[in-house]
């Protein structure tokens, strides 16, 4: 059984399968954290249940591994719970009530106030196959006055006996998000967050922790992510004892909401796992986990088409079906019209929130360019920014009390847009009866959802919302609350996440979107660092990555098409290239590597990811796909410079049989025949010769080694 309660002792065990994670009842009451890593008989652990005590100045060290605190009496760490009762009392002392175990993987621990009717119920849902532990909790007011909820934080978890700490995570910005950084952890915060409304493009809510000596391949690493789309934060806390605490959630920041007289608040998701054998194992567990439990479906990957970089806003129904001819003799399987098909919209200065169809660009309506779309052989898809609004638009002029603002304020133009109050029932109503108009209307399968703004001057519109949660919270659960109802008003219809590039990416949305816009910067080169970034929180199957245009606009760079299809080909393959400029040699170079991916494509939607070689640390990255029964790989592998001449190099690949015989198809007209052992411990050779070179290499199982 993955989750176990031993009497005598006091002790929780969640027994995962190659992890334990263990907390217990000391003589106090309080609920404290004994033990998180490889696995260990919970009987031995007894004795750390015992109190600790420095001195007056640190009567209540125990305290500090707390499985779940409330700020008041001895605590001075990152509190995972502050309130203020009505009477105006600011402390909570939570003391342990019970337990139950509703499903073999759902725990859930009672805890209350020793005065105040509020109860507190931490749950612990148990992935034993993936090493990892869902938390969240619940809070539930059940005194006859409301409460005030300052802080509540989904979980904590502890670290006690890392003689170092070393924190990986992302950072990043517009069009250069998912940096990887490394930060060793001395006493004090490291904070990581987001206050601008949304999961944010400079921070994502994803941490590693290791001793400082995990590699890709080696070393214990613990690690975490936060399932929520709005304000959040996650603060790394090292105690002068030692200790090690990991305390995330939604944001403090500008969030705190009263509880009602019998109602509750149900927190995020922060799930936390461990891993024996570096990163690479890290990001396996979470992408199985992923696939398993988070995203909603599993459907291939279509070849898609976007328009924007070839029309921008200057859309057309005869240049869109040049277009849509065009890229369906490449191979596309889905082409999207982007920004600029609706209302006045010229440019970004008009038109946003009048989701009618423009009817000088269509005259005939939407439904002539689908049908082209569709006797071409491919579905169609749309552009659509549901959550801001053009001050110069229909809408705007109709209803200008729908945007965040405050009464003595004028709201602050971003892309020369506002934001609409989500947290609004008629707003939210509005939101989800266009959409679901759009989708009943038109023969549409695939929405791009994006928001190009951040939260600001997010006023009160009403007196009825003080009473409820905060502005920032409620935003984000009505996203959440469309996108489930059109998701199961049209199961067909595939959706993906954009703000602005990767700006919405994280576990509480991915429940909800088939796919990821991970940022507006589709250089080639740049992808490599910021899919590899991506890729160690985030299953690449939602990865959607663009052919475009060399050189290219960001940064001026020449590259071959070969080396940006093969970047792109990681993920979900995407053109987004002006190809009405493309020569007839490129369209017939591009529809080669279209059909390659069409044949590949089933490996790294569904395959497990092995990260072999980084641009962080070496000339060469590469990554490799395996197939969950064995018998299929896909390597890709790219050379930014040639140095001292020309020479041989060679990749060691993982993940294979080393008694099996492997067909490698190097795309050179020629296959060889090598055994896993010697593709794995000698590695396979790199044919490059030049700068910005890229390789797809395909193995095929074909036998047991005799």
């Amino acid at each position: 059984m993955p989750i176990g309660y031993l009497e005598e002792d006091r002790i929780f065990a969640i027994r995962t399968a190659r992890s334990s994670y263990l907390f217990g009842i000391n003589d106090s009451g309080t609920v404290q954290h004994l033990y998180w890593g490889s696995p260990v008989h919970a009987g031995d652990c007894a004795d750390l249940l015992r109190t600790k005590h420095h001195s007056s100045f640190d009567a209540a060290v125990d305290r500090e591994s707390e499985e779940y605190g409330g700020w008041g009496g001895l605590l001075y760490a990152e509190p995972a719970l502050k309130v203020t009762f009505g009477d105006g009392v600011r402390d909570l002392k939570l003391r342990y009530e019970g337990y139950s175990i509703d499903k073999p993987e759902e725990l859930i621990v009672h805890l209350a106030d020793n005065y105040y009717d509020l109860q507190v119920n931490l749950h612990y849902n148990v992935f034993p196959e993936f090493d990892l532990v869902e938390r969240h909790i619940t809070v539930i007011n059940g005194e006859a006055s409301s409460v005030r909820i300052e802080q509540v934080m989904s979980a904590v978890w502890s670290l006690l006996a890392l003689p170092a700490c070393r924190l990986t995570h992302v950072t990043g910005r517009w069009a250069g998000e998912y940096q990887l950084r490394t930060n060793v952890l001395s006493e004090g915060k490291k904070v990581l967050e987001s206050r601008r409304g949304f999961t944010g493009p400079h921070a994502n809510p994803w941490f590693a922790i290791d001793d400082g000596t995990a590699g890709e391949t080696n070393g214990d690493v613990w690690f975490g992510a936060l399932g929520w789309s709005g304000n959040w934060k996650i603060v790394a806390e090292k105690t002068t004892f030692g200790h090690l605490r990991i305390t995330g959630g939604i944001h403090d920041f500008d969030g705190s909401f009263t509880l009602a007289p019998g109602e509750s608040f149900t927190s995020p998701v922060f799930a936390g796992g461990f891993s024996e054998n570096g990163f690479g194992e890290m990001s396996r567990k979470l992408h199985r986990y992923q696939k398993a439990a988070i995203l909603p479906g599993s459907r291939e990957r279509k070849v898609l088409y976007n328009s924007w970089e070839a029309t921008e806003f200057a859309v057309n129904v005869q240049d869109q079906k040049a277009l849509a001819r065009k890229a369906a003799t490449v191979g596309v399987e889905l082409f999207v019209v982007d920004d600029g098909w609706f209302g006045a919209r010229s440019s970004d200065r008009a038109g946003l929130g009048d989701w009618q169809v423009n009817p000088q660009k269509f005259p005939n309506g939407l439904n002539e360019l689908i049908d082209e779309v569709k006797s071409l052989g491919m579905d169609f898809g749309i552009w659509v920014e549901p959550e801001s609004v053009n001050p110069d638009s229909d809408l705007y002029r109709a209803h200008p009390e729908w945007v965040y603002q405050f009464p003595t304020r004028t709201g602050s133009q971003l892309r020369n847009q506002l934001l609409l109050n989500l947290g609004l029932p008629e707003v939210k109503q509005f939101v989800l009866d266009f959409m679901t108009d759009l989708l009943d209307t038109y023969d549409i399968s695939f929405i791009k959802w994006d928001m190009n703004r951040t939260v600001t001057e997010p006023g009160i519109a009403h007196e009825r919302q003080q009473r409820e949660h905060s502005d920032w919270i409620r935003h984000v659960n009505n996203l959440y609350d469309i996108w489930g109802e059109l998701r199961r008003r049209f199961p067909y219809v595939e959706f993906e996440t954009c703000a602005g590039g990767g700006a919405r990416i994280d576990l509480g949305i991915l429940r909800y979107a088939d796919q990821a816009w991970i940022s507006d910067n589709t250089d080639a080169l740049d992808r490599l660092h910021i899919q590899e970034g991506f890729t160690y929180a985030y299953d690449p199957s939602v990865m959607m990555c663009w052919v475009t245009e060399s050189p290219h606009g960001m940064n001026g760079r020449r590259l071959p098409l070969s080396f940006r299809f093969h970047s792109a080909m990681m993920g979900g393959l995407g053109i987004g290239a002006n190809i009405d400029r493309w020569s007839e040699e490129e369209l017939a170079e591009a529809k080669g590597y279209v059909e390659q991916y069409k044949r590949i494509r089933s490996i790294t939607m569904h395959g497990e990811l092995y990260r072999l070689s980084s641009l962080r640390h070496s000339n060469v990255a590469a990554c490799q796909y395996i197939t969950t029964d064995g018998q299929e790989s896909v390597v890709f592998a790219f050379q930014n410079a040639q140095h001292f001449g020309a020479w041989e190099r060679r990749l060691a690949l993982q993940g294979l049989d080393p008694e099996a015989i492997y067909e490698v198809d190097a795309g050179d007209d020629r296959t060889v025949a090598l055994h896993g052992s010697f593709l794995m411990r000698i590695g396979v050779a790199l044919g490059f010769k030049g700068d910005c070179q890229s390789q797809m290499i395909h193995l095929k199982r074909i036998q047991q080694w005799r």
